[in-house]
């Protein structure tokens, strides 16, 4: 293993400051620690961050929370990913209690409405000039790998959701083109073991506690794919199943998700606290970030140390292009669901000619004044 040339402390206060400002979803997310972790700090190797966001891919869980857990692994195993992944989603965690409290003390929050208006325009111009970034870093000038972009880009935006077996056909296909594989057995054991653990289930006991644990970490551990792909999972059981909120409160949960830095996942905290108050938002938080933390530390070892081999880089090099093409898609899924008239895309052109123009412009201040404009045009 490399010397880090950061301590842990630096590490832990990084994933805290873009749990706190960091807004845009996974698509941001990945590509905010790729620019400020790979490109310019220079803490994480090229190849340590695409072992983090194969696995993330292929695990099920929310990608963002995962990728960081994982860099916090790379120089300081458990200990380091256990405080990073703590300190990425604990900010946004805070947030939505308090939001949560204020939503019930006054019984809805009309203006997430009008916020989100603007914020989600910007959104979507943050996330275009980041996944431009990432795409033009993963996949270079290698033909197959933009082949892979592309079909997953468009299976995604045709479907609204990530294949788990599209990206691993994608990882043998590369694979094969390669020639580099020595042990089959050893990579099929090694990739598939996070998808067949979705398999695995067991019974609770019959209490609202419980049926609130085993529900989200069911959300957790069984879903694939960015935050953004739990949310149909989320709907179908508190909304639809257990009836614990009504349609409307729903999407308020989704908004308030979308308005906060973070994870988008940490939704699961404000849902939670409407069923059973702020014992159910713990509940609901551990219980969906346990599996993903499980999942990315387990098989973390096996991707270092053979992550290298030149048959598993392969495999990572096809997955990495399609996780970004998947990003590619659901970007173009957001932008079809943000773009409602004229003035969400003038605002999200001009975000994004200004992240390009201006190199150093914070985002918090794009989505401050993308919240203000909201709240003064809707």
């Amino acid at each position: 293993m490399n010397t880090p040339t950061y301590t842990l402390r630096q590490l832990v206060l990084y994933f805290l400051k873009l749990g706190t400002i960091g807004f845009g979803g996974p698509v941001a997310l990945v590509g905010y620690m790729h620019r400020d972790l790979v490109e310019k700090r220079k803490w994480i190797g090229e190849e340590d961050y695409r072992e983090g966001l194969a696995l993330a891919q292929l695990a099920p869980g929310p990608l963002a929370a995962q990728l960081s857990i994982y860099l916090g692994y790379v120089h300081y195993t458990v200990l380091g990913a256990t405080l990073a992944g703590i300190a990425f989603v604990i900010p946004s965690f805070i947030m939505v209690l308090g939001i949560s409290y204020a939503y019930v003390q006054a019984g809805g929050l009309p203006w997430m409405q009008a916020v989100f208006y603007g914020i989600g325009a910007a959104v979507i111009g943050i996330i275009v000039v980041s996944s431009y970034k990432l795409t033009r870093k993963s996949l270079g000038k290698d033909w197959l790998l933009w082949g892979i972009f592309v079909v997953l880009a468009v299976t995604t935006f045709i479907l609204e959701e990530e294949n788990i077996w599209l990206i691993l056909a994608a990882g043998v296909i590369v694979w094969v083109q390669r020639r580099a594989l020595n042990s089959s057995t050893k990579l099929n054991s090694l990739f598939l073991f996070p998808v067949l653990l979705q398999l695995t289930q067991s019974a609770w006991l019959d209490e609202k506690a419980a049926k609130i644990g085993w529900f989200f970490f069911k959300a957790g551990a069984f879903v694939f794919g960015s935050g953004l792909a739990i949310v149909p999972f989320l709907y179908g059981g508190v909304v639809k199943d257990y009836q614990w909120l009504n349609e409307q409160q729903f999407l308020d949960a989704v908004a308030v998700a979308m308005i906060t830095p973070g994870p988008v996942v940490i939704t699961v905290g404000f849902i939670g606290y409407l069923v059973a108050g702020f014992p159910g938002a713990c509940i609901a938080a551990l219980a969906t970030f346990l599996p993903c933390y499980l999942f990315t530390i387990l098989p973390a070892p096996y991707f270092k140390k053979y992550g290298k081999h030149p048959g598993i880089k392969a495999f990572i090099d096809g997955v990495t292009a399609a996780a970004v093409g998947a990003i590619a898609g659901a970007v173009c899924v957001l932008a079809k669901r943000q773009f409602t008239g004229l003035v969400p895309v003038v605002i999200a052109l001009v975000v994004a000619f200004l992240l390009i123009r201006f190199k150093k412009l914070p985002e918090p201040v794009i989505i401050l004044a993308a919240a203000l404009a909201g709240l003064l045009l809707f």
